[in-house]
C-alpha cells in the first residue's frame, strides 16, 4: 500500500486497514501485517483528512529561508511556540502557516513535519504538499535529515563525544523528559567550539530527535545548557550570562533531500543577536590567548 499510495504515510494507511477502509480480494483487510502471496486485488477507501486544527490563520511574519511548491524553510524565532497547546492557542507558527499557505489547512499540522521548543531558535522545513509531507517524515525516519545545533553549556566540556542514552518521560515529574532505560533511542554528537569562564560554545548534530533531546542529554552528563529554566536546575549561570534568559540553544544548520527534485538541499542560519551578545560577553571574561 505504501508502494502504491506514496503520498500517504505508512501510520496513515494502517490506521485506514484497521478502521475497515481497504479490501483484499474482496474481503475486509482489517491486518497491515497481512502477508500477501502476489496477483491479490487490494481497494483502499482514500479517507478526507482532517484540517490541519481549528486555528485560524493569524498574520505572523515568518523569516523566510527558501520556498517553492512543495517546502518552506523557515527561521523560527526563540518565544514562537510551533503548534497549538494548552496556554498557547494562538500566535503560534501554525497559525502563521495558515495565513502564509492557505492550502496548508488541507494538511496534517499545516504541514508541519518537526518541532523546536518554544526557547529554541532556528532552522525548520515544513511541507506544503502532503506528497512533500510524507516523503519529509520518512527521511526524519531515516535519519538523513541532517540538524545542526549552536548550543552554549555550563561547564567545559572535552573536545567532543557522543551521547548515547535512551529518553521517555521523567518517572515523577511528567511534563519532563530524563533518560530512562526504557526510554526510546536518542543520541546526540556534539564539538566543542570555543571555551569561556565555566561555560562553553559547542555545536551539537542530532541522530534521532526526541523531545527536548539536547537539552536532556547535557543535563545528564551534567553540562546543561546555559540559561534552561528547566533541566539546568539550580546550577549558577555565569555573571557574564545573567542577563540571557532562554535556554542557549539554535537550530544553525538544515540539510535534506528535496521531495521533489531529489536534490540535496543545505542551510545556514546566523546565530541570533541574542546569543550573539552572550557570545561576545562570554569571550570577554578571559583573555583571548587563554581560550
Amino acid at each position: 500500500m505504501a508502494t502504491l499510495i506514496p503520498e500517504h504515510s505508512r501510520s496513515r494507511l494502517q490506521a485506514w486497514a484497521r478502521a475497515g477502509h481497504v479490501r483484499l480480494d474482496g474481503q475486509t483487510a482489517d491486518d497491515p501485517k497481512k502477508r500477501l502471496r502476489g496477483g491479490e486485488t487490494i481497494d483502499v477507501e482514500i479517507q478526507a483528512l482532517a484540517p490541519a486544527s481549528a486555528s485560524t490563520p493569524e498574520n505572523i511574519p515568518l523569516d523566510v529561508v527558501y520556498e517553492d511548491a512543495a517546502i518552506l524553510v523557515v527561521n523560527k524565532p526563540a518565544g514562537l511556540v510551533v503548534h497549538p497547546g494548552s496556554g498557547n492557542w494562538s500566535g503560534t507558527l501554525l497559525n502563521a502557516l495558515l495565513a502564509h499557505c492557505p492550502d496548508a489547512v488541507n494538511l496534517p499540522r499545516a504541514g508541519i513535519v518537526h518541532r523546536l521548543d518554544k526557547e529554541t531558535s532556528g532552522l525548520m522545513v515544513v511541507a506544503k504538499t502532503l506528497a512533500a509531507q510524507t516523503d519529509l517524515v520518512r527521511q526524519l525516519q531515516a535519519r538523513t535529515v541532517k540538524r545542526h545545533y549552536h548550543a552554549f553549556a555550563l561547564g567545559c566540556l572535552k573536545e567532543s563525544g557522543l551521547i548515547d542514552a535512551p529518553l521517555g518521560r521523567h518517572p515523577t515529574q511528567r511534563t519532563k523528559m530524563a533518560v530512562v532505560q526504557s526510554g526510546r533511542e536518542a543520541r546526540t554528537h556534539f564539538r566543542l567550539v570555543e571555551r569561556f569562564a565555566n561555560a562553553c560554545w559547542i555545536e551539537c548534530v542530532l541522530d534521532t530527535g526526541r523531545t527536548h533531546q539536547i537539552r536532556v542529554h547535557l543535563a545528564y552528563i551534567d553540562h546543561p545548557l546555559l540559561g534552561d529554566p528547566v533541566y539546568a536546575g539550580r546550577r549558577k549561570m555565569p555573571e557574564a550570562a545573567s542577563g540571557f534568559r532562554r535556554q542557549a540553544l539554535h537550530a544553525h544548520r538544515l540539510g535534506l533531500t528535496h521531495p521533489e527534485s531529489r536534490k540535496p538541499l543545505q542551510w545556514d542560519a546566523p546565530m541570533p543577536q541574542d546569543m550573539q551578545t552572550l557570545l561576545n560577553a562570554l569571550r570577554a571574561t578571559i583573555p583571548p590567548a587563554a581560550r
